[in-house]
């Protein structure tokens, strides 16, 4: 029952899922023009002791109603945000300046129609989480994309050799976690049960070793034939997910995020490019501009990772979201510890196609209490990715801005 529902929500078009009252919109990609982030000057930093502990929750997060009252950062305090430590494998770090050009600044997002007191929502009432068990599903597109992080966390492949996770994975706001330092990330592979490799031989050779089947031709030999089809149909279902761990060649993190002492970490900047060692062969997701709540079908985003009270299970979930402002989305996706870090994604229209594409809008921070009318809620939160943040991982992608001129 579980793999019919997951073949309806993968294979059916998006606009099918809104209930009857909607009729199908124009949830289409559109490229637009980004603004250019531009690498000024790179300067050497002391090495981090790499002893912060992995930190899933920032202490004070300021809310929907609360960003309404703040005033748009100026074109310095972005440059500022935006500016980002890279941290190699040897252990040494370095701080690029960066400068933004041709940046139109947008009115604030925001479709909250009156906030409510909420429940905890890690996970709240029924668990409306699926843990992908059959090979079928587990490895192909677009569950194939996500990985495990050493520290704990989840990511998503979104390039050849990179991986986009949460910042707080890989640092605490004022240094780098335990274990960052030889942080590796683990891409998923199958593997039997039983732990064991099949004995390979030619036919010819195991029926000689045998005196060959004196039944074949009866009906007995032809039900073990039966049978035994059928157990390589459903071979698919009797393996279980393991990795193939790959060294991170370096990391990069906003400043926005990795403020040293000079400040309480930004939530919005909960985010981080690694760089694999080697190069993978799977099919990664690309990045998209997070659209509007009201432009995504059935207002519902997507997400796949490694919840810890799952263990070695690769957990997918799929919910509405709730409110949204500039940097954030607000939903109520059923989520443990071990998630954080998973690539959010829509599904939506090509322009120039008729066929629907999938791309990372967002990254899951996880459970934050968030201040709404001046009083501390709990939410599960997403950080959307801007049409900055998109020009920002762009350019740690491709090492300059020439290839990020639209997304």
């Amino acid at each position: 029952m579980e793999n019919m529902l997951l073949w309806l929500i993968f294979f059916t078009p998006g606009w099918t899922l809104i209930d009857g009252s909607e009729m199908e919109r124009d949830f289409t990609w559109h490229l637009r023009k980004l603004p250019r982030i531009v690498s000024e000057r790179t300067f050497h930093l002391t090495s981090p002791t790499f002893e912060a502990d992995a930190k899933m929750v920032v202490n004070t997060v300021c809310g929907i109603e609360c960003q309404k009252e703040l005033p748009t950062p100026s074109l310095s305090e972005l440059e500022d945000y935006l500016s980002y430590e890279t941290v190699f494998e040897n252990g040494t770090r370095t701080l690029t300046r960066v400068k933004v050009q041709d940046l139109v600044f947008e009115p604030t997002q925001n479709t909250t129609k009156g906030a409510s007191v909420r429940r905890k929502r890690q996970v709240y009432g029924t668990d409306s989480r699926f843990s992908i068990l059959d090979k079928r599903f587990l490895t192909n597109f677009p569950f194939s994309t996500a990985v495990k992080l050493s520290t704990g966390c989840s990511g998503i492949l979104i390039s050849p050799q990179h991986v986009l996770t949460a910042a707080h994975c890989v640092h605490d706001g004022k240094d780098y976690v335990k274990g960052s330092k030889k942080l590796r990330v683990g891409l998923l592979k199958m593997r039997n049960k039983s732990g064991g490799k099949k004995r390979r031989g030619s036919k010819r050779s195991r029926r000689e070793t045998s005196g060959g089947d004196q039944r074949e031709g009866t009906r007995e030999h032809l039900q073990d034939r039966v049978k035994s089809g059928r157990r390589r149909k459903q071979s698919g279902r009797g393996q279980r997910p393991s990795f193939r761990w790959t060294r991170v060649k370096n990391t990069h993190i906003p400043k926005g995020w990795a403020r040293g002492g000079m400040g309480d970490a930004a939530l919005d900047y909960d985010y981080a490019l690694l760089e694999l060692k080697r190069a993978h062969k799977k099919k990664y997701m690309e990045l998209g501009i997070s659209p509007t709540i009201k432009k995504m079908p059935g207002g519902m985003i997507h997400f796949s990772g490694f919840d810890n009270d799952r263990a070695d299970q690769l957990v997918y979930r799929f919910c509405s979201v709730s409110d949204e402002s500039n940097d954030l989305l607000y939903q109520y996706c059923d989520a443990e510890s071990g998630s954080t870090g998973s690539g959010v994604y829509l599904r939506l229209k090509d322009p120039d196609k008729k066929n629907w594409k999938r791309k990372i809008i967002a990254v899951y921070s996880g459970h934050q209490w968030v201040d709404v009318h001046g009083v501390q809620k709990d939410y599960n939160v997403a950080v959307r990715i801007t049409p900055l943040k998109y020009a920002q991982i762009c350019l740690w992608i491709h090492g300059n801005d020439a290839n990020c001129a639209y997304g």
